[in-house]
C-alpha cells in the first residue's frame, strides 16, 4: 500500500495525541438518525445541513458616513471642540509638542474636499422625535433597561446635549438607524396592520451594533431549500434589508432635519478602515480615538455601558496584540534588525467591515433541545470541532471569488511589521516565513536580483521606489490580512480537539502571552454556534468581506458554505474522517490556514510537508495536478493555489456528487471554476477592481499609485457599488410585491424608484414605501 493510500484510510478509532480515546462520532450521528449503512438516498436525506434542513441568517457590517461641511458635521466639530485639540494647541505654542502635529490635525479638519466624514455621529433636535421614538430613546438611556425607574447611564450627557437652550440628540449612525425605525413605526401606526407593526417592533432589536460600524442582523431566518435557490433565499433577505436600511437613512435625513442642516447620512458596504480615519488615528491618542469611534452600545444590551467597556477592552487588546506581533516577527527571523516602524498604539482594525453567514440545522437543533436524545454539549462540541477542521480546508474557494476587499500596498507599506499585521498570531513561524518570502517575490521587491524592503524614513522609501520602479503590490482581500480573523492554538491548548471548554483554556494561554484577553470571544474563521448560547446548533462563516453582487455572489457563497458543511458531515458519518486525521497542534492548523491567507494575498503557490500528518489534506491533494517537490524547502511539496482549489472542486464532485445534485449546484460549481480560471473577468475581486479602475480611467490596479487606487475603491463602494446594491434590493422588492396588490400601489412603487435611487424622494413617499417594504418583509418572514 502506498503512503498516499495509507493516509486516505480511515482510522479504526479516534485517538488524541495524548493517547486518550474519543468516542465514535459516527455512533453519535447514527443515534440521531444519520446512518451511512442505509440506502444512499435515505443516507443523504438524513444528513444535517441539506436543503430543507438548513436555516440561515446574516450579520452585515456597513460603513457609515456623514457628508457635509466641517462646521455642520459632528466629527470635525467634536475634534475642534475637544480638550485633546486644545491641549495640542497649547503644547504646540509652548514647544512641548511639535507644531507639525497641530498643523496635521488642522489639515485633517480643513482639507476634506469631498466633505465625507467616515464614522461620524449625527446630531439633531430631540423635539423632532415622535412619541414612540422618544420613548425608545429614553429607555436606551437607562443604566439597566430591566429597571425602568432606574438611573440613566452615567455617560448620557454624551448623547443628550443642550445647544441654544434646546436639547440635542447626538448619536452614532448605527443607533440613528434604530431611532429612524422607531420613529417610522410611530408614523405608520395608523396605516399598517397590527401583525406587520408587531414584526417591525421586533426588528428594533436587530440594530445592536457593538463595533465602530452599524451591524444589522437578518430580519427573518429563511429555510434554505432547492426550490428557493438554497443560498439565494438568504441573499434576497440581505438585499431587501439593505434597501430598507437605505430608506431608514433617507428617512432620518428628512425627518430629523439632517440634510437641511448640512448632515447627509449614508451607509453602505466597504471593507477597509477609511484612508482618512487611518490618518487621524496616527495623529491622536488611543483614548481619544476610542472616544471618537467606539460604539457606545446604546441598543441591544440591558447594560449598555458594560458592553461599551467590553468593546474598549477589545480595542485595547488588539492594539497590545499588534505590538506583541512585532516581537514575534523578530523571533521568526523576519525582522532582522532593530530598525522597525512600530505600529500605532491605537489599532484601527475594528473599523473593518465584513459579513457573517450563520447556518443552522433543524434536526440537530431539535436533538439538542430534546434532553432524551443523548446529544448534549459534549457531543455537540466533538462533532462541531471536527466539521470546522474539515470545512477550513475549503475556505480558499471563497476568498476573492465570492467576496473580496481589493487593496494596493505601496513599496513603503512593505515593512513586515505593517504588512503582515496579525499573521504572526495566526500562522506558525515556518509558514509565516514561507508566506513572506513568496509575497515579496510576488511584489517584485528586488533590486538587481537582491531582495529589498523599505528602510523606514518615508522620503527615503519613496526615493528608492521611484528610482528602481518598486510599485508594491495588489491584494485581492486585504481585510483578511489586516484584521485578526483567527487565532493559532498553543501546543498545550488546541482550539478544535473536540473537548468541552477548549476555547477557554486556549484564551488563558494566549492571555499569558499578551495575544488575547480571556474575556473576549475566541476568533475563528468558521465558528461553532452552540445551542446553549445561540439557541440553535450551527456554524458561522466569518471569512466574507464585500459581495459585488448580493443575490448571485452571496447566494452562491451561502449555498457552498452549506454544501461543504453537509459534505463534512457525510465524510464523518461514513467514518472517512475523524479527529485523528486532522491532528490538533499549531503546525497542522497553520499548514491548512496558510492556503487561506495566501489566497487573500493572491500568492500563486504554497508548500506542504511531504508525508503531512493531516490525512484530510492529503486526501484533497490526491486530486491536485502540477505538484512537485520543492527545490528550496527540503521535505516539502510545492502546490499551485489554483490547482489546490481545482482539487477541492474535484473532491466535492467525486465524494459529494449526491449532495451537489441535492443542492442543485452543478452549474454553480462550473461558474466557480471559471472564476478561478479567469479572475479578472469573473471573480469578485476582479469585477470590483475593474469597476474602480475603470471609473478612475486606469487599466489595472498596478497602473495606479497605492493611495490613488485605494481612494478609487472607497469612491466605488460609496457610489457605484452602493447604487448597484440598492438597485438589487429595490428590484427584489418590486418582484415580491406580487400581482395581488392594487394597481395603484404597484404604480406608486415603480414611480418613486428613481427618486429613491437619487435620494431625492419626498418624506411622505419614503414613509409609504417603507411601509410596503415592512409588509413584504413580514410576508417573507411567515413563509
Amino acid at each position: 500500500m502506498s503512503r498516499l493510500e495509507e493516509l486516505q484510510m480511515p482510522a479504526p478509532e479516534a485517538v488524541r495525541d495524548d493517547g486518550s480515546w474519543l468516542p465514535s462520532i459516527g455512533t453519535i450521528l447514527e443515534s440521531l438518525g444519520v446512518n451511512a449503512n442505509a440506502g444512499r438516498d435515505a443516507f443523504i436525506e438524513s444528513l444535517p445541513f441539506t436543503p430543507g434542513d438548513i436555516t440561515a441568517g446574516a450579520e452585515n457590517e456597513l460603513l457609515a458616513v456623514v457628508v457635509g461641511d466641517k462646521e455642520r458635521v459632528d466629527l470635525p466639530r467634536t475634534i475642534a471642540a475637544s480638550s485633546y485639540f486644545a491641549n495640542v494647541e497649547r503644547r504646540a505654542a509652548s514647544g512641548d509638542t511639535p507644531k507639525k502635529r497641530l498643523s496635521e490635525l488642522e489639515e485633517f479638519l480643513g482639507d476634506n474636499k469631498q466633505g465625507v466624514w467616515e464614522n461620524s455621529w449625527a446630531r439633531f433636535p430631540r423635539r423632532l422625535l415622535n412619541n414612540y421614538a422618544d420613548m425608545a430613546l429614553a429607555q436606551d438611556m437607562l443604566e439597566d433597561k430591566r429597571v425602568p425607574d432606574g438611573p440613566r447611564r452615567s455617560d448620557s450627557d454624551r448623547f443628550l446635549l443642550t445647544e441654544s437652550g434646546e436639547q440635542i440628540v447626538r448619536v452614532p449612525i448605527s443607533y440613528l438607524l434604530k431611532l429612524a425605525l422607531a420613529d417610522l413605526i410611530g408614523a405608520l401606526r395608523s396605516r399598517m396592520s397590527l401583525p406587520a407593526l408587531d414584526m417591525a417592533e421586533k426588528l428594533l432589536g436587530h440594530f445592536s451594533s457593538d463595533n465602530t460600524s452599524p451591524e444589522i442582523c437578518s430580519f427573518y431566518v429563511p429555510t434554505l431549500t432547492r426550490e428557493n435557490g438554497v443560498g439565494k433565499a438568504l441573499a434576497r433577505e440581505t438585499a431587501l434589508r439593505y434597501m430598507f436600511i437605505q430608506l431608514l437613512a433617507q428617512y432620518a435625513n428628512e425627518r430629523f432635519g439632517l440634510a437641511a442642516n448640512g448632515q447627509r447620512v449614508m451607509v453602505y458596504f466597504a471593507p477597509h478602515p477609511p484612508i482618512r480615519q487611518k490618518k487621524l488615528n496616527d495623529l491622536v491618542s488611543d483614548e481619544f480615538y476610542r472616544e471618537l469611534y467606539m460604539s457606545p452600545c446604546l441598543s441591544g444590551w440591558d447594560r449598555g455601558e458594560d458592553k461599551h467597556d467590553y468593546m474598549r477592552l477589545c480595542h485595547q487588546t488588539l492594539s497590545r496584540s499588534q505590538l506583541n506581533a512585532v516581537l514575534k516577527l523578530r523571533s521568526a527571523g523576519i525582522i532582522t534588525s532593530n530598525l522597525v516602524v512600530l505600529p500605532n498604539v491605537s489599532n484601527i482594525s475594528l473599523a473593518n467591515n465584513g459579513t457573517h453567514i450563520s447556518i443552522g440545522s433543524k434536526r440537530l437543533t431539535a436533538a439538542r433541545a430534546d434532553k432524551n436524545s443523548g446529544f448534549g454539549r459534549a457531543g455537540e462540541k466533538l462533532v462541531g470541532d471536527l466539521v470546522i477542521k474539515i470545512v477550513e480546508h475549503f475556505l480558499p474557494l471563497f476568498v476573492g471569488t465570492y467576496s473580496a476587499a481589493p487593496y494596493r500596498l505601496a513599496f513603503s507599506d512593505f515593512h513586515p511589521e505593517r504588512a503582515l499585521g496579525f499573521l504572526s498570531h495566526e500562522l506558525d513561524f515556518t509558514h509565516l516565513r514561507m508566506l513572506w518570502r513568496r509575497w515579496k517575490k510576488k511584489a517584485r521587491l528586488n533590486v538587481f536580483g537582491l531582495p529589498i524592503t523599505p528602510f523606514g524614513p518615508l522620503w527615503l522609501d519613496n526615493l528608492v521606489s521611484s528610482a528602481f520602479g518598486l510599485k508594491g503590490d495588489f491584494v485581492p482581500d486585504f481585510r483578511l490580512i489586516d484584521y485578526l480573523v483567527c487565532l493559532l492554538s498553543t501546543e498545550s491548548s488546541p482550539a478544535l480537539d473536540g473537548r468541552l471548554d477548549n476555547d477557554r483554556r486556549l484564551k488563558k494561554d494566549l492571555a499569558s502571552l499578551g495575544v488575547f484577553d480571556e474575556r473576549m470571544s475566541l476568533y475563528l474563521l468558521y465558528k461553532l454556534r452552540e445551542f446553549h448560547k445561540a439557541g440553535y446548533f450551527g456554524f458561522e462563516g466569518r471569512h466574507y468581506s464585500v459581495f459585488e453582487n448580493i443575490e448571485e455572489d452571496m447566494g452562491a457563497a451561502a449555498s457552498l458554505q452549506s454544501l461543504v458543511t453537509a459534505l463534512a458531515f457525510k465524510l464523518v458519518a461514513e467514518g472517512a474522517v475523524d479527529h485523528s486525521h486532522i491532528p490538533d497542534n499549531p503546525f497542522m492548523e497553520s499548514e491548512r490556514r496558510q492556503i487561506f491567507f495566501g489566497s487573500a494575498i493572491g500568492l500563486p503557490t504554497f508548500y506542504v510537508k511531504t508525508g503531512t500528518a493531516n490525512r484530510f489534506l492529503t486526501r484533497v491533494l490526491s486530486h491536485a495536478n502540477s505538484t512537485r517537490l520543492s527545490g528550496r524547502y527540503q521535505g516539502y511539496m510545492r502546490i499551485h493555489n489554483s490547482e489546490y482549489r481545482r482539487a477541492l472542486l474535484s473532491l466535492i464532485a467525486r465524494e459529494g456528487a449526491e449532495l451537489v445534485e441535492a443542492f442543485g449546484m452543478g452549474e454553480a460549481l462550473k461558474s466557480l471554476m471559471e472564476g478561478i480560471d479567469k479572475p479578472w473577468e469573473r471573480s469578485a475581486w476582479g469585477r470590483m477592481a475593474k469597476a474602480a479602475t475603470g471609473e478612475a480611467g486606469a487599466k489595472a490596479p498596478m497602473r495606479m499609485g497605492a493611495e490613488e487606487f485605494n481612494a478609487a475603491m472607497e469612491r466605488y463602494y460609496r457610489e457605484g457599488l452602493r447604487r448597484k446594491n440598492m438597485e438589487e434590493g429595490y428590484n427584489l422588492f418590486l418582484d415580491a410585491l406580487g400581482k395581488d396588490i392594487a394597481a395603484e400601489t404597484a404604480e406608486f412603487a415603480h414611480s418613486v424608484k428613481e427618486s429613491v435611487m437619487d435620494e431625492k424622494a419626498r418624506l411622505g413617499d419614503i414613509v409609504r414605501l417603507a411601509g410596503l417594504f415592512l409588509a413584504v418583509i413580514h410576508g417573507n418572514g411567515k413563509d
